[in-house]
């Protein structure tokens, strides 16, 4: 429980920081939110691979134990990525680069596939969860690299895939996924787009906004109905859904998600792929516990 009168967390006090402990974990999110935002509209990403690693370190602080600290920050962290990724959405939508047919089919498949892995992951030890959080954050960040012209700022002479089978697929993969991981999904749906279906790196961050929309719904979903009744949660929980950390990340993410997006479309796409692959390789070495084993 982290009622205001009742916060005692166990690794911060008032002399560590010279804060009262309650006002430090209010900025700290507060703060994670304007960098989730922007990333979201910079990357086309959810943001959620900045997000949950603060979550579970807020989270663990308070007291909550480490496996549902990691369920809610999963939970927690798709809820957050909704309103954020349709901000985002919205702000590609108007510069034109979103393919709505292709979004939408996506992230219809996502949900169910969402669903799904929501309900897996309601079910798997939290080392488990954030190793595989880990994995798949690292390699989707090597898959960035590979290519020689990964990320061409235009698209190839094929265009986009029109056919909707691939969609479908790739939809459900990621979709389980972000249900397993608490992530929206882009850092795989991105590379998936630009690589295997055609798009360019602005098409494959607009339209990426939708399906990520849709997969944070199904998450959102499984996790406030499997967390439902579940002991030990902090207050104001709806399942696996903290309402407090929800409103303190999604109050500022939303409005800084706009700036992501001008900004997306101010660097240039070779800019826009290392910030993201950089990003993807230090918080997934984080998530796997690689820093610790070397003693950092």
């Amino acid at each position: 429980m982290y009622l205001r009168a009742e916060f005692e967390p166990t690794g911060i006090n008032k002399e560590t920081f010279g804060l009262d402990p309650f006002l430090v974990y209010v900025l700290v999110l507060l703060a994670t939110g304007m960098i989730v935002g922007f990333a979201s509209g910079l990357l086309g990403t959810g943001g959620g691979f900045i997000m949950v690693p603060v979550q579970i370190w807020a989270l663990t602080l308070t007291g909550i134990e480490p496996t549902l600290a990691t369920r809610v920050a999963f939970g927690t962290s798709l809820a957050v990525i909704l309103p954020t990724a349709l901000a985002g959405c919205h702000g590609h939508s108007c510069m034109g680069v979103v393919l709505w047919r292709q979004g939408i089919t996506l992230g219809l498949a996502g949900l169910l596939g969402a669903i799904l892995g929501g309900t897996v992951a309601a079910h798997v030890p939290g080392d488990s969860l954030k190793m595989i959080f880990g994995i798949v954050v690292l390699i989707s960040a090597l898959r960035m690299l590979m290519p020689v012209n990964f990320l061409a700022g235009k698209l190839d002479q094929k265009g986009p895939e029109e056919r909707l089978v691939p969609y479908i697929l790739w939809g459900l993969v990621v979709g389980v996924v972000s249900g397993l991981t608490g992530i929206g999904g882009g850092v795989i749906l991105v590379p998936a787009l630009i690589v295997a279906l055609g798009f360019s790196i602005y098409q494959a961050i607009g339209t990426s906004s939708v399906a990520i929309a849709f997969n944070a719904m199904g998450g959102v979903l499984a996790y406030a109905a499997n967390g439902w009744g579940i002991a030990g949660l902090p207050a104001y929980c709806v399942g696996y859904i903290d309402l407090l950390q929800f409103a303190l990340l999604a109050g500022t993410s939303i409005f800084t998600a706009s700036f992501g997006v001008k900004a997306a479309h101010m660097l240039p796409a070779e800019k826009l792929k290392y910030i993201f692959v950089m990003l993807m390789i230090y918080v997934g070495l984080r998530m796997t516990g690689a820093f610790s084993m070397v003693g950092l």
